[in-house]
């Protein structure tokens, strides 16, 4: 079943890449596709069990231990569900386009192989998947982005492949130390093929952090992604920051948490040290930008933060295991909350630059008055990712910090300092952009159309239904599972 949640976006971009289909018709093949993947997705989710499920097997390269695997978890399904969602959302997002099939077949082709690295069990496929969504994503910034989107996309594809070339040395040298070469993710999960202590093991683990951190991205490997986000069509900075980036964070959690434990452990504060200043970094420098979507972007920065600090407490050997297990379930529930606020973030900065074509703050104002559908959706939207209670952002960030403060007291003090500063960064922005005088240039500001009042309120109702009642999200994330047994301490 959940390979059909992979192949149908890619036989929808295959269709899109031969059949003469007009704007509509490939705008809504993609749409279906991402649609038919998600439906897949909710009835393997519908269907209940605990650990691994849905699982599947096809032997690829057998001398090798590489094979065609599927199976999800709770954390693995959470993720797919909300990277189908936002690719429904994104597809049907009304654009003015040049070659529109050729984006939408793109657009498929990136959800196709973006559920895929989420639901694989192969460490090389799981790769595979990783690259090819580089290709992806590359073309959609390149070829449809605005500014010096070529310059961009060139950044963004060798940032991100220098890491994951880095990831595939980490990847080899696991499935070499394995009884029998296998890349099978479960088999390593079962039984960490390295020792906790040693050269290569830190070696093998320093690669990991750096290859995932560039793509989560984590401070200092976060320089690609400002100008890919500014320079990118609204969609796919959607889609760059609600599932591309997630898997790192991903990856961080899969690999070198679950398969390295011990060694993982030993470098569980270093890593969130580098995650606090993450939080503080992207927002201090988020607060100081002029161009509404470098400032969304700078954002995604310190959120990621969060999720990394989540992490890394999860898998430390210090406190109790309940601080570890409420730090990795906030990380987790910060990933689907990032991407679904980050998401309709992006999208209502697309919204911005069809009608008005700038991004520059200070030259907006007023819009509350010609666009009050836009003002409402920007304003939940900025409230959810400052962490206001009653919304996604808050249930995340509590669980994170709750954990934090059980294992790095003094680390969870300093991050805190991080909520204040978001939340002074997006309340300036609403007042920039929404609120007092409208400029003469301004006047006639459209707003919303029905079809993107639809998209951005589904997205924006997620949000709410999570922060209102995440037992839900909680029940199907079950953290507690994922906890190494070689992290556990006290």
């Amino acid at each position: 079943m959940l390979t059909s949640a992979v192949l149908i976006p890619l036989a929808a971009a295959l269709l899109l890449a031969l059949a003469p289909l007009g704007r509509e018709a490939a705008r809504w093949t993609a749409t279906g596709a991402a649609l038919l993947s998600l439906l897949v997705l909710v009835a393997v989710w519908a269907g209940g069990g605990e650990g691994f499920r849905a699982e599947a097997e096809i032997p690829w390269v057998p001398s090798l231990g590489i094979a065609w695997r599927v199976g999800v978890d709770g954390m693995s399904l959470a993720l797919s569900l909300m990277a189908a969602a936002l690719f429904v959302a994104a597809g049907a997002w009304p654009m003015k386009l040049e070659s529109p099939r050729a984006y939408y077949a793109w657009m498929a082709f990136l959800a196709g192989v973006s559920i895929g690295l989420f639901v694989t069990l192969d460490l090389i496929v799981f790769y595979v998947f990783f690259d090819l969504s580089l290709v992806g994503m590359y073309f959609l910034i390149g070829r449809w982005g605005h500014g010096e989107a070529q310059h961009a996309a060139l950044k963004f594809f060798v940032y991100t492949l220098a890491g994951s070339l880095l990831i595939l040395i980490g990847l080899i040298t696991l499935a070499l130390h394995m009884p029998e070469l296998s890349f099978d993710m479960r088999a390593m999960i079962d039984s960490p093929p390295l020792a906790a202590t040693g050269t290569l093991p830190g070696l093998v683990l320093l690669a990991f952090v750096i290859g995932f951190g560039i793509k989560t991205p984590l401070f200092p490997f976060h320089t690609w992604l400002p100008p890919a986000h500014v320079d990118a069509p609204g969609p796919a900075s959607a889609i760059l920051a609600g599932v591309l980036l997630k898997m790192g964070t991903y990856g961080l959690i899969r690999i070198p948490l679950q398969m390295m434990p011990g060694t993982f452990a030993r470098w569980a504060l270093p890593l969130a040290v580098l995650a606090v200043i993450s939080i503080l970094w992207g927002s201090i420098v988020a607060f100081a930008q002029e161009n509404l979507k470098r400032r969304i972007a700078y954002t995604s920065v310190n959120h990621m933060g969060y999720a990394v600090l989540g992490i890394a407490v999860a898998g430390s050997a210090l406190g109790t295991e309940t601080a570890r297990d409420l730090a990795l379930t906030g990380a987790i529930v910060e990933m689907v909350a990032h991407g679904l606020i980050t998401g309709a973030l992006f999208l209502i900065a697309g919204a911005i630059w069809e009608r008005a074509g700038d991004y520059h703050l200070p030259r907006f104002g007023g819009l509350a008055g010609p666009a009050p559908r836009l003002t409402a959706a920007a304003t939940l939207a900025a409230f959810a990712s400052l962490g206001l209670p009653g919304l996604a952002g808050f249930v995340a960030e509590l669980q994170i910090f709750v954990g934090t403060f059980g294992v790095y007291p003094w680390l969870a003090a300093i991050g805190l300092l991080g909520l204040l500063v978001t939340a002074a960064l997006f309340l300036r922005m609403l007042r920039q952009a929404f609120f007092g005088e409208l400029p003469e240039a301004r006047k006639g500001f459209a707003d919303l159309t029905r079809a993107e009042t639809a998209i951005l309120g589904a997205l924006l109702a997620l949000v709410v239904l999570i922060g209102i009642w995440p037992a839900w999200l909680l029940a199907l994330i079950d953290a507690a599972s994922l906890l190494p047994a070689g992290a556990a301490g006290g």
